[in-house]
């Protein structure tokens, strides 16, 4: 009887030390914390629900506590985790992303008022700010580059170019970018108010003109050819965001770009979401560096709507009173789209209720997506 007993209670103790309660560590429940937190943002604020959910459930599947072996976690080879994770560490889930962003972009904004393309280049600058920042605090090169391009509040990007630089930080990354996109709402309206005069949070701009269907039809292809001549690396990128585009404007594809900007990009969506958030294991990601890189996030991301809203006001400037922009359009040159565009919108009609900004401010807004998409190709071509 006593074997038997002996016997039980081993097999108690083994049953027990495969449990999350044996092998939970504080970095787990840190981890676990900051998962509920992101569940709790986007259900109670809508913080970027579609993107938050995902990722905070992610980050409770990837930090239930086990021990090392058991062919489950997301970075043990061969596990189902492991397998989906591969989308992120080969780089094939940010290009079907961006199919489906070309797919519901309408580019009408952008090419009805293309000089609209200078102040979505000049919030990339926030991204080589943290480029040189990152330098001075002693990343590499590569991780610098990694680390700058979340300024450009691009997550798909931000994966593509960590998993190519540095992907032993592109949990911290695709985390810090993501987190940054979802907080556009707190982040960019502090500066926009600071930065701006009440004279110029009330400018009216000129109507957009009408944009022909030639017109949509012929830029993504002149849009491709343009700027991946010129950043070949992009090309993953770019051309799937002007391939989707063009299903979109052709007018003969329309199931096509139905498929792209729905189902496919929900479920791309979906799973780049769960396996990000579940990298974010606490033996992996619970480092000092990690820290470095959501402080650096938050910096560039601070740069990159400061950018934007300085560009605007230099801008004006140089032109006539009829063309001049309203600076509180400059915040949406970061690729949060739309956003960063709803933003502009909201604070010009908290000033004036009859001043609508929203169409103008899709110019830069989309364009702040192909400049990202540049600028990781430029980090790549000299970093890669």
């Amino acid at each position: 009887m006593s074997s038997f007993w002996g016997f039980l209670a081993e097999n108690l103790e083994t049953f027990y030390s495969f449990t999350g309660v044996a092998n939970a560590t504080p970095g787990h429940l840190i981890m676990i914390l900051i998962g509920l937190l992101f569940i709790f943002l986007a259900i109670r604020y809508e913080f970027e629900p579609m993107l938050l959910i995902p990722i905070g459930f992610g980050m409770l599947i990837g930090n239930i506590p086990m021990l090392n072996g058991l062919q489950v976690g997301i970075y043990e080879e061969g596990s189902v985790l492991n397998i989906l994770y591969q989308g992120v560490r080969q780089g094939w889930y940010p290009p079907l992303i961006f199919l489906g962003i070309g797919a519901m972009t309408d580019f009408t904004a952008l090419i009805s008022n293309p000089k609209l393309m200078l102040v979505g280049a000049a919030a990339q600058f926030g991204i080589f700010a943290a480029y040189m920042t990152a330098l001075q605090l002693g990343f590499t090169p590569t991780e610098a580059g990694a680390i700058g391009i979340i300024g450009g509040a691009d997550g798909p990007t931000a994966i593509f170019l960590s998993n190519r630089l540095a992907p032993h930080l592109l949990g911290a990354i695709a985390v810090s970018a993501y987190s940054y996109m979802a907080l556009v709402p707190v982040i960019q309206p502090p500066f926009m108010r600071l930065l701006t005069t009440k004279k110029e949070r009330v400018m009216r701009m000129k109507r957009p003109r009408q944009v022909s269907q030639t017109e949509k039809i012929i830029f993504p292809i002149a849009g491709l050819l343009l700027t991946t001549m010129l950043v070949p690396p992009a090309l993953p990128l770019l051309g799937m965001l002007f391939f989707g585009n063009l299903l979109r404007e052709s007018g003969v594809t329309k199931r096509l770009a139905d498929t792209a900007k729905g189902p496919l990009i929900d479920t791309i969506t979906i799973l780049l979401g769960v396996t990000v958030g579940a990298s974010t294991q606490a033996t992996e990601f619970l480092t000092g560096n990690s820290i470095l890189i959501f402080g650096l996030g938050a910096f560039s991301f601070v740069v990159a709507t400061v950018s934007g809203i300085l560009f605007v006001k230099f801008f004006n400037v140089f032109l006539k009173s009829e063309n001049k922009i309203n600076p509180l359009i400059g915040n949406a040159g970061v690729s949060a789209v739309p956003d960063s565009a709803r933003i502009s919108q909201t604070l010009g009609l908290e000033y004036d209720p009859t001043n609508y900004l929203l169409m103008h401010a899709m110019g830069p807004n989309v364009a702040g997506v192909i400049g990202s998409a540049v600028a990781a190709g430029i980090l790549l071509s000299f970093l890669g």
